[in-house]
């Protein structure tokens, strides 16, 4: 089982003038530790989940594009973006260019959005939910001519482009990964029968139940199943001296035991690099032996 850290929180101890160089520090250790994925949110007011919503947060692909100039192996990407937030072309100008400045290491993750005090706050427009997910399905039918050979227009419901032209291409072909991030039944998972090559679900109780959802999806689509890289949003708490670290062992094994492939989340008490050292020590070895 490969694991992920998402970085959730910019409220540091060092404060603004010194969140570049320990974000700098994070990556690179995270990248050292075997970390398989490095994921930010797309947010530009913190969540309340996380905390205040004026609590620092960094606009995400200007964050990765610095962690991918800081990094060498890890792959990178947003857990997800918003459909709001870009127009679909620019969206896959910004994944196409980290994938070429990383080394083919970007994944695309969306979704329909959902944080509607930040959108109204900066002035984004917020449609009904039913928009919402037409443009989420646009977004990605978009991004994938966009990372197809020629230039051919695209139009759409919501979008009209005359030359769909992206160069350079993204370095991974036919296109970086795409991960459609959440989990309804209706229409996020089919999309990720679809459309994508990864999802990633919250570890609740329905988990199984989504998997199984996401599966009849992919036979009604033709869609080898196998193909769905299944990725789980799960806290990596070991605790401060590491004292959870064989409830987080016992459950990610019973998470690979249900089919899923990656377990993304953050690590309480990041920026301390302590922490990732002893995640490097004990964690990463054995999530890396589940079968």
């Amino acid at each position: 089982m490969e694991l992920g850290l998402q970085i959730p929180d910019f409220t540091w101890a060092g404060g603004p003038a010194r969140l570049g160089a320990d974000l700098a520090a994070v990556a690179r250790a995270a990248d050292e530790a075997g970390f398989a994925y490095l994921a930010v949110m797309d947010h530009f007011f913190q969540i309340r989940s996380v905390g205040p919503s004026d609590h620092d947060m960094l606009e995400a692909y200007t964050t990765l594009g610095y962690l991918a100039a800081h990094t060498e192996r890890v792959k990178l990407f947003t857990l997800v973006t918003g459909v709001l937030y870009r127009h679909p072309g620019l969206l896959a100008k910004a994944i196409t260019t980290l994938d070429v400045l990383s080394g083919g290491r970007a994944i695309l993750g969306i979704g329909a959005g959902w944080n509607e005090e930040e959108s109204r706050g900066l002035g984004f427009p917020f449609p009904p939910t039913k928009e919402r997910f037409e443009l989420l399905e646009e977004n990605l039918r978009y991004v994938q001519q966009m990372w197809e050979e020629g230039d051919e227009p695209f139009t759409s419901k919501h979008f009209a482009a005359e030359r769909l032209l992206n160069v350079p291409q993204s370095l991974q072909r036919p296109h970086p990964p795409i991960m459609v991030g959440g989990g309804g039944e209706k229409k996020t998972l089919r999309f990720v029968a679809q459309y994508g090559d990864m999802c990633n679900l919250f570890n609740g109780p329905d988990l199984e139940h989504k998997l199984d959802v996401l599966k009849q999806h992919c036979e009604n689509e033709g869609r080898d199943y196998a193909e769905i890289t299944k990725t789980v949003y799960q806290p990596l708490d070991i605790g401060p001296d590491g004292e959870k670290a064989d409830e987080l062992k016992a459950e990610l094994e019973r998470l690979r035991g249900l089919g899923v492939d990656a377990a993304i989340g953050f690590l309480p008490g990041v920026p301390d690099l302590r922490l990732i050292e002893k995640f490097a020590n004990d964690i990463i070895p054995a999530a890396k032996e589940l079968a």
